[in-house]
């Protein structure tokens, strides 16, 4: 896996990215209560506002990690957002992307890294 600044975790499976956000990510915002996700065949670019999280405690936006296109999205967490508590890096993924260029996800922190990151 490859994480961003913004503790949101990207893995490769075949070619697609899945994309969701880190325990650490869960744990910080609480209860999760609603979960809107992005409409599929769209296209985002890096830095893009792709879902939207709401908790009891606080909305947080979730960024497009690289630039490609939606393609799949875990419509799990509509009906189930506490999903994204119970098994944030597993069955609580948000969406998958296709990209043009794997190689982006170098540019990430590695799990090491990211345990550093987050202290």
């Amino acid at each position: 896996m490859k994480y961003t600044k913004e503790h949101e975790w990207m893995r490769v499976e075949g070619d697609l990215v899945v994309v969701g956000i880190t325990e650490h990510a869960a744990t910080q915002l609480g209860d999760v209560v609603f979960v809107e996700l992005p409409e599929t065949e769209t296209m985002v670019a890096e830095g893009d506002e792709v879902c939207v999280i709401e908790s009891v405690k606080a909305a947080s936006d979730i960024l497009a990690p690289l630039d490609g296109e939606i393609v799949e999205v875990n419509t799990k967490l509509v009906d189930k957002p506490a999903l994204v508590n119970e098994d944030p890096t597993g069955e609580a993924w948000f969406f998958k992307m296709k990209i043009d260029d794997l190689s982006a996800l170098d540019d990430y922190m590695d799990e090491d890294e990211y345990a550093d990151f987050i202290g």
